[in-house]
């Protein structure tokens, strides 16, 4: 299989080795969690989760050992719509709330598709979620100029009520109001060796959703939640690095990575190094809202432990895995 040596880990006896089983850390995309046309009912989640967990389980029966982290943009986007409309009434969940709530709801639905995708193929294997905490430093400059927009853009009145609440909103002109949090650095998935310990015992294990819950630690105080969003391709990237994988795969709506985009000399990304993935990063190819976070988490993967990051899109992981698709970025 070119491009990543892997190491042994444990298979499952229902499908015959065709290459060295892998530990695999899969993130996915916002886009596994909706319906195509972005709609985000619970039926619109359910089907679309059902269908990502194919994938997954398509990896888990050619014996690679998964674990699943996961966006949570549009569930916590519901959560804060709740807030606003409510706020008058209820006091408004802080982010850190809204993260837990989302990791849970998101692991229950992944948990029973994910069940049901492994019985169908007569795999024996069970899953398992896990609420998990991501350390960051409370000192982090994002939270002295708070710039990552989340939510809806609303009136100057909305705002400021919301604004009343402690949140901070800026003025968007004629667009209206945003709110703008912290987006500091995950230094430390804090529940990893529970994923471990979980993953040691068998199961699929489902972690640090939505870029782990924001937490802070006080000396004296202990640990803490705070309000902030931490880019999750950024944590799967930690957390693929603490969990020793043999590779990060970051899942998305496109096949590989793309320098040019938008242009005549568009071109696709196969396997390159993650020095040159520096480069190309550096010469702006890559936007900062979309593809640019995916890149730096495969690339920083890939300097850390020198083993293989993998951006392609979700239906392809099976192939992207075995080297056939997708952009591989490799040390060197």
């Amino acid at each position: 299989m070119a491009g990543l040596g892997g190491s042994a880990h444990v298979r499952s006896a229902a499908a015959p080795p065709r290459f060295t089983p892998m530990r695999l850390v899969v993130a996915l995309g916002g886009n596994a969690m909706t319906a195509a046309d972005g709609t985000a009912g619970p039926e619109d989640q359910r089907a679309a989760i059902a269908s990502a967990m194919d994938s997954v389980a398509d990896l888990i029966q050619d014996g690679h050992q998964v674990v699943l982290t996961h966006g949570n943009g549009p569930q916590v986007g519901n959560l804060l719509l709740k807030n606003e409309l409510a706020a008058e009434f209820v006091p408004p969940v802080p982010l850190d709330w809204c993260g837990a709530q989302t990791q849970a709801t998101i692991g229950m639905l992944v948990l029973d598709t994910l069940d049901e995708a492994l019985a169908d193929r007569g795999l024996d294997i069970r899953s398992a979620a896990l609420v998990s905490r991501t350390l960051v430093d409370a000192a982090d400059p994002g939270f002295t100029n708070p710039s990552k927009p989340i939510g809806r853009y609303v009136s100057a009145g909305e705002a400021a009520l919301m604004i009343d609440h402690g949140q901070h909103w800026v003025s968007a002109g004629a667009r209206g109001w945003r709110r703008v949090v912290a987006s500091p650095e995950p230094l430390e998935c804090l529940d990893f060796p529970a994923a471990e310990a979980l993953i040691t015992a068998g199961y699929v294990v489902v972690c640090c959703g939505g870029g782990g819950i924001p937490t802070v630690h006080h000396d004296g105080e202990g640990y803490a939640g705070i309000e902030a969003v931490i880019d999750k391709d950024l944590t799967a990237a930690l957390l693929a690095e603490r969990l020793g994988a043999d590779a990060l795969v970051i899942a998305t709506d496109v096949e590989a990575a793309v320098v040019g985009w938008g242009t005549d000399e568009a071109r696709p990304l196969g396997e390159l190094s993650a020095a040159r993935m520096r480069e190309l990063a550096a010469a702006g190819h890559f936007a900062a809202g979309s593809m640019g976070p995916k890149v730096e988490a495969v690339t920083r993967f890939t300097e850390h432990t020198h083993r293989t990051g993998i951006i392609t899109s979700l239906p392809q992981i099976t192939d992207a895995v075995a080297g056939r698709v997708g952009t591989r970025v490799v040390a060197g």
